[in-house]
């Protein structure tokens, strides 16, 4: 009765509780993998797989700093992994000649051979773990380094004594927002190309709602102080791809982010529609749109079929989903 009493007040808390969810789901799977590994006859713990992990792969040994930055755990808990480690006897600790402070770690002849058994079961965590994590959203692992990244631009006690500063916000298109997208975007790409825009931009720009949205696609905005500073389309290709264009934030607003955020989204609403590419046009008059591109891995192909090249583009860029 009273473990049900204590479920319902985790359940009311709502956002309040959020920390206490992370961390329930953590200590779950990290008790049953520790399970699966004790089934597989391995004498491993789920605690100890970043640190190991990082061992496996480092050409030479370690230092507790390094293998910290690595992984973005404490001093303290990594030090406590690799003093569970030699005891195991799966690690050579070495005193380091380059700074007498620290120590070197490094895999020993019984930590690569467990190893060699480890492999097939990480095989099976990570198919296990993609259905798992995939069930409460198929893009879960950039929304988790989403909120990651949010906490160091912005520690939580820092969000608690500015509670009223204005979030950078994503929405989804709606009616009143349709003028938008030429105001920004057609407002950018006219000055840009001197007013020569093709007739299927024009229309695109002036009805996205029609080459867009009932097309199958969707549109995305960026709103920062009640102010649309950012817009993006979603253009579909086919059943399992998309294309991103019409990417453009206010030049004022430029330092808040808001262009990796559309992506972001972009690449979130596609991986729910279960699409397997997103591709986009470009040219080398935007170096640093390509350049935020390029860092999430759009790499240059061939344009598919399905997709109308403009007359300047220069490249088309894809993404893998």
């Amino acid at each position: 009765m009273i473990i049900i009493a204590m479920k319902n007040i985790i359940e009311k808390l709502g956002f309040l509780a959020g920390g206490s969810r992370f961390r329930r789901i953590y200590e779950k799977m990290q008790a049953d993998g520790d399970k699966a590994y004790k089934e597989a006859g391995l004498n491993f713990k789920s605690s100890w797989f970043p640190v190991y992990y990082v061992l496996s792969k480092s050409p030479r040994p370690q230092t507790v700093m390094e293998i910290t930055d690595q992984i973005a755990f404490s001093h303290i808990t990594v030090k406590n992994i690799v003093q569970e480690l030699e005891r195991e006897g799966l690690i050579t600790i070495t005193p380091n000649p380059e700074d007498r402070r620290s120590k070197l770690i490094a895999l020993n002849k019984k930590g690569l051979a467990l190893l060699e058994k480890l492999k097939p079961i990480w095989l099976s965590f990570t198919v296990a773990l993609k259905k798992l994590l995939t069930s409460g959203h198929p893009d879960i692992i950039n929304i988790l380094r989403r909120i990651d990244t949010e906490l160091k631009i912005q520690p939580l006690n820092e969000r608690l004594r500015n509670p009223n500063k204005e979030a950078l916000a994503i929405i989804d298109y709606k009616p009143s927002l349709k003028k938008h997208l030429y105001e920004l975007a057609g407002y950018w790409l006219i000055g840009y190309l001197k007013g020569k825009l093709e007739d299927e931009e024009k229309f695109s720009l002036q009805n996205p709602d029609v080459a867009y949205v009932q097309q199958g696609g969707f549109l995305f905005y960026a709103r920062y102080q009640d102010k649309i500073i950012g817009c993006v389309a979603l253009k579909r290709l086919d059943e399992y791809a998309f294309e991103l264009t019409q990417l453009c934030v206010d030049p004022k607003f430029q330092s808040l982010g808001a262009a990796t955020k559309l992506i972001d989204r972009c690449i979130s609403r596609c991986k729910e529609n279960e699409a397997k590419e997103l591709w986009l046009q470009t040219d080398s008059g935007v170096p640093q749109a390509n350049k935020i591109f390029y860092k999430f891995g759009f790499t240059e192909r061939k344009a598919p079929p399905s997709m109308k090249v403009l007359k300047r583009t220069e490249k088309a860029l894809r993404l893998e989903l």
